[in-house]
């Protein structure tokens, strides 16, 4: 591989993108909200101040790593010479097939098509291109640069060939790639979505503060993060979408907590809108 396609540029895209330039992919960005876009630039060159400024690179290569970034709002230019696609919009069944409708008529023969979701379908998704077999999911985690898993999801139809492919090119962004058989939410997400969810239960009946239940879980059980600073990160819109999803195709126990309904509802979404189960500056 050596042409990555980037579809959305929000808080994974963006990461995302910027992993690719940084291993040395030549890195096509597209979004349809040129605002967005611009702030994925703007995120993407600062990322690279800071590499330069604890010298983790040269100054030559973070100039050649930003060289190798294309911006634009036109999913054909974006997607036509990639050798690998990856979608990061909403977790919107509805808009992921419709993209990858698009990309199926733009993109090589032989270009892979990948879904940045954390609970949906690639078989679903994959079904309604002309490529299933070179479709699947690539769920990568916030912040994409940090974070070193990279859970390959294969679809019913997905080839050896596509998974082969897919495991180089996490490699070649130095992460550790787990391969999982689908079924909705994976394996991370699956037990993430039900923790957070917990935890939110938690605080609705008092059981602690926000501030203690996140401290005795990322004490107790040695989690970087707490449940509910993690919602807040990977966004509670997002979130709640995710549980939907997980609610309809698993059951009563992804039943959404009434906080995060009613959060979602107040346009309390996180650290994205600067409050969520906490208050950001």
């Amino acid at each position: 591989m050596e042409i990555v396609s980037v579809i959305g540029s929000g808080t994974m895209g963006r990461g995302i993108a910027f992993s690719c330039a940084a291993a040395g992919f030549t890195t096509f960005v597209q979004d349809i909200n040129e605002s967005v876009l611009s702030n994925c630039k703007s995120y993407i060159e600062k990322q690279f101040r800071r590499s330069l400024e604890k010298g983790e690179i040269t100054r030559e290569e973070a100039d050649h790593a930003m060289s190798r970034i294309r911006y634009t709002t036109e999913l054909e230019e974006a997607a036509k010479d990639a050798d690998l696609v990856i979608e990061a919009v909403l977790e919107i069944m509805d808009l992921k097939i419709e993209i990858f409708k698009r990309l199926d008529k733009v993109v090589k023969p032989s270009t892979i098509l990948a879904t940045n979701t954390s609970t949906m379908s690639p078989t679903e998704i994959g079904a309604q291109t002309s490529r299933p077999d070179r479709c699947i999911a690539l769920h990568f985690f916030n912040p994409v640069p940090k974070m070193k898993l990279l859970e390959v999801i294969c679809g019913l139809d997905t080839s050896e060939e596509t998974i082969k492919r897919s495991y180089e090119f996490g490699r070649a962004l130095g992460k550790e790639c787990v391969k999982i058989n689908e079924f909705p939410g994976f394996a991370v997400s699956r037990m993430n979505c039900l923790i957070g969810n917990e935890a939110m239960n938690m605080v609705m009946e008092g059981v602690g503060t926000v501030e203690d239940i996140d401290k005795a879980i990322k004490l107790g059980l040695n989690h970087p993060l707490g449940p509910l600073e993690l919602a807040d990160l990977v966004g509670l819109d997002a979130r709640l979408r995710n549980m939907e999803y997980l609610y309809k195709t698993l059951g009563e126990k992804y039943r959404p907590c009434p906080i995060l309904v009613k959060f979602v509802k107040a346009g309390r979404l996180g650290k994205k809108s600067g409050r969520g189960f906490y208050t950001y500056n």
